[in-house]
């Protein structure tokens, strides 16, 4: 085992669990703050990550998909629109800024965006250490009792024998969403999660296996566009969507349903009752949820409509419709499809079943380990999370862990999306740097 010292006391001020775009906007915020302080005020930090480099939903960057939020909620903006790591200046680095502006458009494409993520990775680069799996956090305990800070293990997943140890007095874990799946559901050649579509499409093409029919189950986003993505890639294959609702759901971005992704509207629903909060996310889950832009819709409408003037309908909407049974059987999947309605059940014979079925929240616990005990609970087992981010822990527990992501349930539904990822990272770098000035004074005073 090897210890990883950061500094004379081996200790960083904070360490971050993952590097997706929570994290990575938590390191501009904490790197721009210790450029403009005295080596004394500044916060030494590192980030672990278990990719072998940056990316951001890389199976579903499609050449065509553009953002469903405007660029001016990037990484910096609406915390610091004078940060030289805003879209904008990636746009000037780039050369594109003018491009960008004839455009005439707020929503840049999916793999620009990640472009720019990749690009402000780089720029602190030297703050993040890649292929590192975190396998278990342990607390750190003084003879008093008090838990002051927590050493993180990690591994390399090409070099599984060899860990690493790093001692933070702070945590903010940002390890982004998992693929859902639905429950019983075998994955194999045949049968994936959207997350792969990009690789898995490449992957059959490249081998030459023959796709007839494909089936994608869902209603969201991202089922419309992996229904479109197989319909443009295998121009002789049928693809079949398969849906709950009797059609795709327009996305709801009017201005004054979005007002609902406001960094004020944290502050509202935050101190809101339960009941209050369920209702704002019931009412307001059109926004983000099962739900698909409205070109698209028309783009999927149009083509089914011009198929079925010609003759022959490759792209298919089983609505009201459910999976009930998937059999494998050598190159072929059995799927059974029920329609809802009547409960007449189809027996469909295909060669790819698609499950765009959406995402959640990581368990905590899994990346945790033993310090996930320290955590506390409601009465529905949910964390218990501040409203500056910090899990609720003990009153022996001064070490601090900070959750970005899986807070639905206390922030609202900006907790897993981009919208709010700017003004978030600010305010946990401002309760980082409040908890770093109360250490300085007790170990002072």
């Amino acid at each position: 085992m090897e210890t990883l010292l950061s500094r004379r006391d081996g200790t960083y001020d904070i360490l971050g669990i993952g590097f997706g775009p929570s994290n990575l906007a938590l390191a501009i915020a904490l790197r721009e703050h210790n450029a403009r302080v005295p080596a004394p005020e500044r916060l030494h930090m590192r980030f672990l990550e278990k990719q072998p480099g940056f990316g951001w939903h890389k199976g579903m960057l499609l050449d065509d998909a553009t953002m469903q939020v405007s660029f001016l909620k990037d990484l910096v903006t609406l915390r610091d629109p004078a940060s030289d790591f805003s879209f904008l200046c990636f746009l000037k680095d780039s050369g594109r800024l003018v491009d960008f502006l004839n455009h005439k458009t707020l929503f840049p494409l999916r793999i620009e965006f990640h472009a720019y993520f990749a690009w402000a990775a780089e720029r602190v680069r030297d703050l993040v250490a890649y292929s590192e799996e975190v396998v278990s956090v342990e607390p750190v305990t003084a003879q008093d009792g008090e838990v002051p800070a927590f050493d993180v293990v990690s591994r390399d997943p090409e070099r599984p024998g060899r860990t690493t140890v790093r001692r933070a007095r702070d945590l903010c874990v940002a390890t982004g969403l998992e693929p859902h799946l639905p429950p019983g559901t075998v994955v194999s050649d045949r049968v994936w999660h959207n997350s792969e579509l990009l690789p898995r499409v490449a992957a059959l093409k490249e081998a030459g296996v023959p796709v007839r029919r494909a089936l994608v189950l869902g209603a969201g986003q991202s089922a419309a566009e992996t229904a479109d993505y197989l319909h443009r890639t295998f121009p002789d294959a049928e693809v079949c969507a398969v849906i709950a609702k009797y059609g795709y759901t327009p996305a709801d971005d009017s201005p004054f349903a979005n007002q609902i992704f406001d960094p004020e509207a944290v502050d509202t629903f935050f101190g809101a009752p339960p009941a209050i909060k369920q209702s704002l996310l019931d009412y307001h889950r059109g926004t983000n949820y099962s739900v698909v832009d409205l070109d698209l819709i028309e783009s999927l409408y149009r083509t089914m409509y011009r198929e079925k003037v010609q003759g022959g309908e490759r792209l298919r909407v089983l609505r009201a419709s459910r999976i009930r049974e998937v059999g494998e059987h050598g190159d072929r999947l059995d799927v059974t499809v029920e329609y809802l309605p009547t409960g007449e059940h189809e027996v469909l014979e295909a060669d790819l079943l698609v499950h765009a079925t959406g995402y959640r929240p990581q368990d905590i616990g899994t990346v945790l380990g033993q310090a996930a005990k320290l955590c506390l609970r409601d009465d529905e087992d949910r964390l218990m999370i501040g409203r500056d981010y910090r899990v609720e822990t003990p009153a022996h527990v001064t070490a601090g862990i900070y959750l970005q992501g899986a807070g639905e349930h206390t922030h609202g539904l900006t907790s897993t999306l981009l919208s709010a990822t700017a003004v978030r990272a600010g305010e946990i770098r401002d309760a980082l740097l409040a908890g770093h000035t109360r250490r300085a004074r007790a170990a002072t005073g």
